[in-house]
């Protein structure tokens, strides 16, 4: 998931701090081999985002730079990580939970195949698109649970269309009008809650 690269300047719920405390804790109780590991620091993460860079025409160079990125029960994360406020690591860490939990459901290689993109591994990536509209409706879920539904704002709407039709997920799914229906179907929920 990318480093969200911007503040929502709104009132943050009292108690996240805790509520990252709790959710480690439970991320730690569900995966074993749960850990965060520095990605600039790992040899396979920077051949990996140099491919990326090569495959996607460099529209995904930021990868070690400015994503972290679930392996496993693994996640690696951008230098970013230590600077994010516990409202942001939060989001960010019920979005990656999805992952893990994919990973355990589909196994390494399910995933690897899945990831890759199915039927295009660029532009129509199907099954990747699948994937993350499960994990993304976990960061808007964390974002409107941490924020409220102020944060919900048409800037954050167009960054989540951005990470399915952008060159950061290489075109994942290049349909914002569907995209957008997604985005809007899940806000709708979270409101009618």
């Amino acid at each position: 998931m990318r480093v969200l690269r911007y503040a929502f300047g709104l009132q943050i719920a009292a108690d996240v701090g805790a509520r990252l405390g709790e959710f480690e804790a439970e991320l730690r109780a569900r995966f074993p081999r749960y850990a965060v590991l520095e990605k600039a620091g790992r040899k396979s993460q920077r051949v990996v985002g140099t491919l990326l860079a090569i495959v996607t025409l460099g529209a995904a160079r930021g990868y070690v730079r400015h994503f972290h990125t679930t392996w496993g029960q693994r996640l690696y994360v951008c230098g970013a990580w230590h600077d994010l406020s516990p409202a942001a690591r939060y989001i960010l860490l019920r979005h990656e939970a999805v992952h893990m939990a994919q990973f355990k459901r589909y196994g390494h290689l399910g995933m690897m195949l899945r990831y890759a993109g199915w039927p295009l591994p660029l532009g129509l990536a199907y099954s990747r698109a699948r994937l993350e509209w499960e994990a993304y409706a976990q960061t808007i879920a964390a974002t409107y649970e941490v924020y409220g539904a102020a944060a919900l704002t048409p800037a954050f709407r167009a960054h989540i269309i951005a990470q399915f039709c952008g060159g950061d997920y290489g075109w994942m799914w290049p349909f914002r009008r569907r995209v957008g229906a997604w985005y809007d179907q899940v806000a709708a929920e979270l409101a009618a809650n």
